[in-house]
């Protein structure tokens, strides 16, 4: 029987079980498919090791759940980062860290041979001088280490200590105690205060969307990707069923939600030439392939686009470029005006005409009328009539209001007879 052990090589199966756990929660041991009983309680270790404090247990007549209770308002920096700091290592690797950072804090700047030759006279121990240059060309690009050419010689030295820099620039502190709890890969951000000693005394954020984190290695790569302006090869898993596929496409930009804080891919696919959205949470991995010689194109094609993305949909079931959506809305005019100033704040650039006193029309084109229904819904009360190209819109509105009529009335009037 292997011997358990916190540190892992690889992320992605811990992934998947800390975001079920964080999102979904209050799952039995039973009903983690697709892993082994060992597994689901060595990953649940990991899990309570470090996440310990917000992990909780529940207890019902099916037995013992395991979920976690984060509250962000509370907090000063993420708790999932704890997740991304457990990579496993070796004596050596450990051993030949504090050997390199050691070396060159007293001398330097000095090429891979002379710090192999070095670490063996300063504390003697030897070294293959391939492995330490390899760990000094991994330590540069990590920034640990700056590298420069020198003639024919590659020569390494330490990069300025974060502590001193933050220390020359006071106001630089507080951006990253802001940027390491709002921005994307702010894993960076709390690495750096971590290894200049900071806390964040200033900055909380009310409703912050911590699980996002999950997916900072798969937007990583799609952000080189588009840097680099290449094409990327997707395996994608459905959040609706266990099936995995492969899709290649032009990564062109990141749309974030500002309601669940979900990210999404907008992806273009030269094949079938249109435009598609992925959820980040769905990728599973991600592997660049050649430049796109049209990216500047089909990004500005894309900008063009936008305008008619309700959210992130670029296609609907009826196969149209765009369609329609007409809103007829009952609206006093004496008393209501801010509802007039939240259709002009919230929609889109969509038109807005006083057709009668009190009775305003608003008209919008979108990809994708079924993700308006959200926001349609908000107006209720108020709708006079709805009119759109898609008759699904109509149908799934209708049945949505039946069902709130039944729940609000029907039961009402039950209880009453019951009365």
């Amino acid at each position: 029987m292997s011997e358990f052990k916190e540190l892992i090589k690889s992320f992605s199966k811990s992934r998947e079980y800390v975001r079920d756990f964080f999102v979904y929660g209050f799952k039995k041991r039973d009903e983690f498919s697709g892993w082994s009983g060992r597994t689901y309680d060595n990953e649940r270790r990991r899990l309570e090791s470090w996440l310990s404090g917000y992990v909780r247990q529940d207890y019902n007549a099916n037995g013992k759940n395991i979920y976690l209770s984060i509250d962000s308002n509370l907090l000063d920096t993420n708790p999932l980062y704890r997740v991304w700091k457990a990579k496993s290592f070796t004596d050596n690797d450990i051993m030949l860290h504090f050997y390199i950072l050691d070396y060159l804090r007293e001398f330097a700047p000095n090429t891979a041979e002379e710090i192999t030759d070095g670490i063996l006279a300063e504390y003697d121990v030897m070294f293959d001088p391939q492995i330490v240059r390899r760990k000094c060309n991994q330590y540069a690009k990590d920034g640990i280490l700056s590298k420069e050419k020198s003639g024919r010689e590659i020569l390494y030295s330490l990069r300025q200590p974060f502590r001193e820099l933050l220390s020359a620039h006071p106001h630089l502190a507080d951006a990253v105690k802001f940027y390491q709890l709002s921005s994307p890969l702010g894993i960076v951000g709390n690495t750096i205060m971590e290894n200049a000693s900071l806390q964040n005394n200033i900055f909380r954020i009310k409703h912050s969307f911590f699980v996002h984190t999950l997916e900072d290695e798969i937007l990583r790569s799609l952000l080189e990707a588009m840097h680099e302006e290449k094409t990327v090869l997707l395996n994608i898993k459905s959040t609706k069923s266990e099936v995995f596929q492969e899709t290649e496409g032009v990564p062109l930009k990141i749309f974030i939600s500002t309601r669940t804080g979900r990210r999404y891919l907008c992806l273009y696919l030269p094949k079938a030439k249109r435009f598609t959205s992925v959820r980040l949470d769905a990728i599973k991995n991600v592997e660049s392939k050649e430049p796109y010689t049209d990216y500047k194109e089909v990004r500005e094609s894309l900008e063009k686009n936008k305008a008619f993305a309700w959210g992130v949909s670029f296609q609907n079931g009826n196969h149209r470029h765009l369609e329609r959506v007409k809103l007829t809305l009952h609206i006093s005019e004496h008393s209501e005006a801010y509802i007039l100033n939240r259709l002009e704040r919230e929609g889109k650039g969509g038109s807005i005409r006083r057709i009668a006193p009190d009775t305003f029309c608003y008209e919008t084109d979108v990809f994708d009328a079924n993700e308006m229904l959200p926001w349609i819904r908000t107006f209720i009360g108020r709708i006079m009539s709805i009119e759109s190209d898609d008759p699904k819109l109509n149908r799934l509105f209708q049945r949505d209001f039946a069902a709130m009529y039944r729940m609000y009335f029907e039961e009402n009037e039950n209880m009453e007879e019951c009365k």
